[in-house]
This record gives structure tokens, C-alpha cells and sequence, in this order.
């Protein structure tokens, strides 16, 4: 994403909905005729994109990797009970705004812990890797990430700087014994904050090389493009408002693919 492009548009939902949780959430547990109006309601009427970005800087010069985010509930979860297959989610606002548990909660009562970070790249993942995956003992974690990383959050990268990353993240759970869950990139076919990126070759180039790289180390692969693409290969309207961020439509999809994933990964 880049600043000039983002003073052109006409809304700012999508920048909400990017790096705010709080309007994540609302699309996530909202009919889409008013997930838009929620993620308005979530801004402050008087916040501009220039505001949204300056706090986007200023929170990348203070914690480039978002590790204070996650810190003191780290710290304060016990370790796994004894038998207990505790699951990780590394990832950005897609799976930031997964609604675990509770009332419609994709995965009630299981000990899924949710990592996600609105608007995170890889390297920004990386870096709070041993914070919110190793550290917290997890038999497996699931990894979703890249799709920000075309996007430019963090600046410019080539897909091997982001597949060098993933690889990254996965060789070091599989070095402390976490089983390894690699999810292909979401569908997009454009990018509505940044129009004209065309990202949708971009998102099947990693998406070959991380399902490729699963099979030569011995990950699972969970290929969730393949389930939710279009014939544009991006998000279709009935599961996604902006095309990024699935709506429970597209979560509920998401699920089983990842329950059969984590399920593989489990009986290695």
C-alpha cells in the first residue's frame, strides 16, 4: 500500500478494516449489508488516511514487529494441560478477525489460540515468532501470511523475501517439535485501498512455492485458495465484502479445511 494511493479513495473502510480489530470484528460478526456501516461506526468520525497511516508509522517505529500486542497474555497463559493439543494461529486481520470460540464460533471449546495482527507482514511475523508461537508450547501452529506483504505494508519485498520468511517461521516450529500447518494465500484480485496492484499472480506464484516447500519438508498444506476463488481468482462477493477479508461465509470454508489440516498435522 502506498501513501498517494491511499489519499485517492473514496472510502475508508478498507483501511479500517486493514488495521483496525475493532472493525475486523464487526464485519466478522455482521450480515454484510451492515458490515460497512460497522467499520464506519469503528473510526472516528474526524480520522482521515493520512491519520490512519500516521498511526500505522508510528506504531512500526515504536514495535516494527507488534510483539507488545500479545506480550502480558502470553505471559499470563498456563502451559498446556496435560494431553492437550494446543494449536497456534500466526497470521494478519484474516485471522485476527477468526472468531474462535463462544456463540458462532468457528472451533468451540478447542484449544486454539488466536495470533493474528491487523495489517502484519511476514517479517513483522517472524520477529514475534518465539513470542506468541514457541514460547507458549503449542503441539502445532497454522501459519497464514503473505497477502500483506504484496500489498507493501512494510514496504516493497519479492516473493522470495516472503517465502524465505514463511520457511522461516515453519523450519523454526519444526525445530521445537511444533507440527507445522502452511496455509496457501487468500484469493485477491485487487487490493481496494491500493487499486491496480493486480496481485492475483502474485498470491498463485506463493501459493505454488508454499505448497511445494510443504511437501519437500514434510508440512501439511491447507489450500484454501483453491475452495474460495473466482473465476478472477479473487475473493467472490458472497464471501467478502472488499475482497480480502473473508465474512463468516468464507471463514465458515476456512474451518473444516484447517480442522482437517491440524488433524493431519497431529498424527505425524
Amino acid at each position: 500500500m502506498h501513501r498517494m494511493t491511499l489519499r485517492n479513495i473514496p472510502t475508508l473502510v478498507s483501511v479500517v478494516g486493514l488495521f483496525f480489530p475493532a472493525a475486523l470484528a464487526a464485519q466478522t460478526a455482521m450480515p454484510p449489508t451492515t458490515a460497512a456501516q460497522a467499520a464506519k461506526a469503528a473510526m472516528p468520525a474526524t480520522a482521515t488516511a493520512n491519520d490512519c497511516w500516521k498511526e500505522h508509522d508510528t506504531r512500526l517505529a515504536v514495535d516494527f514487529g507488534g510483539l507488545a500486542k500479545y506480550k502480558e497474555t502470553d505471559l499470563a497463559l498456563a502451559p498446556p494441560a496435560k494431553g492437550e493439543n494446543r494449536v497456534v494461529f500466526m497470521g494478519d486481520s484474516i485471522t485476527e478477525g477468526w472468531h474462535f470460540d463462544g456463540p458462532g464460533g468457528s472451533f468451540p471449546g478447542k484449544p486454539y489460540i488466536n495470533r493474528g495482527i491487523s495489517g502484519q507482514t511476514t517479517p513483522q511475523m517472524l520477529l514475534r515468532f518465539r513470542q506468541d508461537v514457541i514460547a507458549l508450547k503449542p503441539k502445532a501452529v497454522v501459519i497464514l501470511a503473505g497477502i500483506n506483504d504484496i500489498a507493501g505494508n512494510t514496504g516493497p519485498m519479492t516473493l522470495e523475501q516472503t517465502e524465505d520468511n514463511l520457511a522461516s517461521m515453519a523450519d523454526l516450529a519444526a525445530a521445537n517439535r511444533i507440527r507445522v500447518v502452511l496455509c496457501s494465500v487468500l484469493p485477491a484480485f485487487d487490493f481496494p485501498w491500493s487499486p491496480g496492484q493486480k496481485p492475483a499472480p502474485q498470491v498463485l506464484a506463493v501459493n505454488a512455492w508454499i505448497k511445494a516447500y510443504a511437501a519437500e519438508k514434510g508440512y501439511v498444506y491447507v489450500d484454501y485458495h483453491s475452495a474460495m476463488r473466482d473465476e478472477r481468482d479473487g475473493l467472490p462477493a458472497k464471501l467478502s465484502t472488499d475482497g480480502v477479508h473473508p465474512l463468516p461465509a468464507g471463514y465458515a470454508v476456512m474451518a473444516p479445511l484447517v480442522e482437517a489440516g491440524i488433524a493431519k498435522a497431529l498424527e505425524k
